[in-house]
C-alpha cells in the first residue's frame, strides 16, 4: 500500500503532494514502483496534529481520487479518513477501501456509510485521539487490550453485513504507543493473526525507527525496508509504506529466496 498524503503537515512528506498535479505524479510513481493499493488521505493523523475541517478535507482528496481513478482505472484506492461524509464522497468518486484510524468510532454515521457501500474496511487501534495519543500511553495488558479492541471492532463491522475477508485489522504502530509497545506489536504478529482477519501494518518512517537509527523521518526508508521484510516473513498481508520501490525490491528478493 503506497501512501499518498494530500496534506501540508504530514510528519514525513507534508506539502510535497498537496496540489492535484503533484499528487497525480506521485500516484504514477507509486504505481510504477509496484504499489498494489494507493492510500489517499487529506488530514494528518501524526501526534498532536490538529483536525481539518470537513470541507477542506473534501477539497483536498476528492479531486485527487477522481484524477487517479480516471488515469489509473485498475488501481485500488483507499480513502484514509474517519469522517463519514468524506468517506461517502470518496467512495462515490471512485475509492474502493475505507481506512479509518478510529475504527468507526469517531463519526457515528460511518456505520451507515459502510452498510451502504460495503467496502473493505481497515480498522486501526488508537489510544485516544491524534491530539492526545502520545501524551502518556499506558497499558495493563498491551497485547490483550489491543487484540480485544480489534476483535470487538471487527464484530461490529460484521454486524453491518461485511464478510470477514473484507475486514482488515491494523494494530496501530505509533498511535498511542511508546517505543517498547511498538517493538512488541512488531514482534507479536502471530498474536493478531490468530483473530483470523487480514493484517495491515504501517511502520513507515515512524518515530520508533528514529529512536533506533537516530535519523529524521525522511531518512528512515532503509529502516522501514528492514521492518517490512520482517513483517512480510511474519505473515502480514498489507504493508503501508512511503517508499514503495525499495520495499517492493526487498520483498521480491525474499520471495525468490523462499522459492
Amino acid at each position: 500500500m503506497g501512501i499518498l498524503n494530500v496534506t501540508p503537515d504530514s510528519f514525513s512528506d507534508g506539502g510535497k503532494f498537496f496540489h492535484r498535479e503533484a499528487a497525480l505524479r506521485q500516484a504514477e510513481r507509486l504505481i510504477e514502483s509496484g504499489a498494489d493499493i494507493l492510500d489517499i488521505g487529506g488530514e494528518s493523523t501524526r501526534p498532536f496534529a490538529q483536525p481539518v475541517p470537513e470541507e477542506e478535507e473534501l477539497r483536498r482528496v476528492i479531486p485527487v481520487i477522481e484524477a487517479v481513478r480516471e488515469r489509473f482505472p485498475e488501481i485500488p484506492i483507499s480513502i484514509d479518513t474517519y469522517k463519514a461524509r468524506v468517506a461517502e464522497e470518496a467512495l462515490s468518486a471512485g475509492a474502493d477501501i475505507l481506512n479509518d484510524v478510529s475504527a468507526l468510532r469517531f463519526d457515528a454515521r460511518m456505520k451507515e456509510v459502510v452498510r451502504r457501500f460495503r467496502p473493505p474496511v481497515i480498522l486501526m487501534h488508537m489510544k485516544g485521539t491524534p491530539q492526545t495519543m502520545q501524551l502518556d500511553p499506558r497499558y495493563r495488558d498491551l497485547l490483550g487490550e489491543i487484540r480485544g479492541f480489534l476483535r470487538e471492532r471487527a464484530e461490529t463491522v460484521r454486524a453491518l453485513g461485511l464478510s470477514p475477508e473484507k475486514i482488515i485489522l491494523d494494530p496501530g504502530i505509533g498511535f498511542g504507543k511508546r517505543f517498547e509497545h511498538n517493538l512488541t506489536l512488531l514482534r507479536e504478529v502471530s498474536f493478531f493473526r490468530e483473530l483470523g482477519y487480514p493484517l495491515l501494518y504501517g511502520p513507515s518512517r515512524k518515530a520508533f525507527l528514529g529512536e533506533i537509527l537516530g535519523k529524521e523521518a525522511r531518512e528512515r526508508d532503509i529502516g522501514t525496508v528492514a521492518v517490512a521484510v520482517y513483517l512480510a516473513l511474519a505473515g502480514v498481508d498489507i504493508l503501508r509504506v512511503h517508499n514503495v520501490a525499495w520495499c517492493r525490491e526487498a520483498l521480491k528478493v525474499i520471495e525468490h529466496l523462499k522459492g
